[in-house]
């Protein structure tokens, strides 16, 4: 055997006692480290990438208008005659009383000069609308059960700024839908509108749960 050939030997045989070497303690570092690094990318990275986020075009404020207005949240967001629910006011609502530019903020002349005085519709993004297949009553569960609107929403009427609108970049729904935990986990009723949460209430309220065809066509 060659000098050459005994040197390559030498090598080949170091190799293999350094793979060899690798102990149980070793491979399991190596397990929980590689665990730990998909959870943090799975769980706290992935999310924030699959969400844009997006500014409302007029930075609204409810508190003030809330002061104002005599009807409370029903001044904008009321019923129509046929018991369907108006949702998100449309110009004429608030060109009722934005006719002309009041006080000094900037998102007052905003809201006046692009979309009053042009007749434009304001293409608000809303936190809370449901995918096409869902159906969702306001009437049966504003007026039959009486809940209130801070149940799902939250104390949106204390707000002096629109939040930031985060949308999922492959569906195009709102982050509102799943919450911002990605294990489900919420502290309040309004952090998250999920059908487990339709479906909980439900069960407390009528004792059943109803089936899938009750709210999804």
């Amino acid at each position: 055997m060659t000098t050459n050939d005994q040197n390559a030997k030498n090598e080949n045989q170091q190799s293999q006692d350094a793979c060899t070497g690798a102990g149980p303690g070793t491979i399991t570092v190596f397990f929980l480290v590689g665990v730990a690094a998909s959870m943090i990318f799975g769980w706290i990275i992935f999310p924030e990438l699959l969400y844009s986020k997006k500014h409302q075009p007029i930075d609204y404020n409810h508190r003030v208008h809330l002061d104002i207005v005599s009807n409370g949240c029903q001044s904008c967001h009321f019923f129509y005659e046929d018991g369907s629910f108006s949702g998100i006011p449309d110009l004429a609502n608030c060109r009722e009383c934005h006719e002309e530019v009041q006080g000094e903020s900037k998102e007052e002349v905003k809201l006046v000069d692009q979309y009053v005085r042009k007749n434009r519709e304001i293409p608000w993004l809303v936190y809370s609308r449901q995918p096409d297949c869902v159906f969702f009553s306001h009437a049966a569960h504003v007026k039959k059960v009486d809940i209130g609107c801070e149940i799902c929403h939250g104390p949106i009427g204390q707000s002096t700024h629109s939040r930031v609108y985060e949308e999922n970049r492959i569906t195009k729904i709102s982050r509102d839908i799943w919450g911002k935990n990605i294990a489900g986990i919420k502290k309040n009723s309004w952090d998250r509108m999920k059908m487990d949460d339709c479906a909980d209430c439900h069960a407390e309220m009528a004792g059943t749960k109803d089936a899938c065809f009750v709210c999804h066509k």
